[in-house]
């Protein structure tokens, strides 16, 4: 039984501009299958939107959690949504 697809959207707090954050977020992302998108926004945080199945969508929370060796997470704020598929690939993007 296929595993349903979810929505992922979670917004990054700490330092985690600046210190490669949205390359690794990308190559975490991209190895565990996912499709989205990770961004800069203006305030200082980052933005990741991610489709897939739950499970894989925990790992990416968990790394997220983590982040890149030079950042410092403070908190990552979770919204869950239905998955809108329609992403081919994981991307960074400049908003």
């Amino acid at each position: 039984m296929n595993e349903a697809i979810k929505r992922l959207t979670a917004i990054v707090i700490g330092r985690v501009q600046g210190v490669s954050f949205r390359y690794y977020t990308r190559r975490e992302a991209k190895t565990l299958g996912l499709g989205g998108w990770v961004a800069n926004q203006r305030d200082g945080t980052v933005i990741v939107v991610a489709e897939g199945p739950e499970q894989q969508l925990t790992r990416l929370i968990n790394f997220l959690r983590r982040g890149s060796p030079a950042a410092h997470v403070e908190n990552v704020d979770i919204d869950w949504s239905t998955a809108q598929a329609n992403f081919k690939d994981f991307q960074i993007r400049w908003i």
